[in-house]
């Protein structure tokens, strides 16, 4: 029997159920922020209740993430529970995370600064919004593969390093739109700001994806 092939977690059903819900949080946070900057260009900016909703709905997954990542983490302390692997998921709950954390940084920032987008803009931030989606949402895929497949974990992996090079693409492609543009400098240093934040977002899951190929290495051997 291929050992590698089987859930990390073993028979600790409970906990790994919490780590389920974990990922399950950063992917609806991550399909919410997609949706959040689709509101914000199409109803008006960051007076739109539509917006503000879902800035509300991602703090609030934020805080969830941040409350089962620390019983997570308690309980694998305290049960004792794979000491071989222990300091590697530690270190990838860690890094999921920041991601979380991240989306909400992104939205509080847009809530706050308003930046406004011009709409012959708005496209190609959507576009953006949109390769930044499918990395991450690769990237859960990935991670969950590592805890049950780990030989799934390749081609998930692969996609998140594709989706990535595709939003460095649009990213690029966007700020030099940007700074083509009839608009004063600060503007248009503005606007780039909250496009290399957005696309920081597809360049941390792939970060992820680099130490799950570590992992996984790790967890074969």
């Amino acid at each position: 029997m291929n050992t590698a092939n089987l859930s990390l977690f073993g028979r600790t059903k409970a906990l790994e159920h919490k780590l389920d819900e974990f990922l399950d949080v950063l992917s609806e946070c991550n399909i919410q922020f997609k949706a959040a900057i689709t509101y914000f260009l199409e109803a008006g900016g960051n007076n739109a209740a539509a917006f503000q909703q879902k800035v509300k709905e991602v703090s609030t997954m934020e805080s969830r993430g941040d409350d089962l990542r620390r019983t997570i983490e308690a309980e694998l302390y305290e049960q004792a529970l794979i000491p071989d692997f222990r300091g590697d998921v530690l270190s990838l709950l860690e890094d999921l995370d920041t991601l979380i954390n991240m989306f909400e940084d992104n939205l509080i920032n847009f809530a706050i600064e308003n930046p406004q987008f011009p709409a012959e803009l708005h496209k190609e931030l959507k576009l953006l919004c949109e390769q930044v989606a499918l990395s991450v949402e690769s990237c859960v895929m990935s991670t969950r593969a590592f805890f049950r497949d780990i030989n799934a974990v390749r081609d998930h992996s692969h996609k998140v390093m594709l989706y990535e090079k595709e939003a460095d693409k649009l990213s690029i492609a966007l700020k030099t739109a940007i700074f083509k543009i009839d608009l004063g400098l600060d503007q248009k240093a503005h606007l780039r700001n909250f496009v290399d934040k957005i696309d920081q977002l597809a360049d941390e899951a792939e970060d992820v994806c680099d130490l799950l190929a570590i992992y996984t290495i790790k967890r074969a051997a």
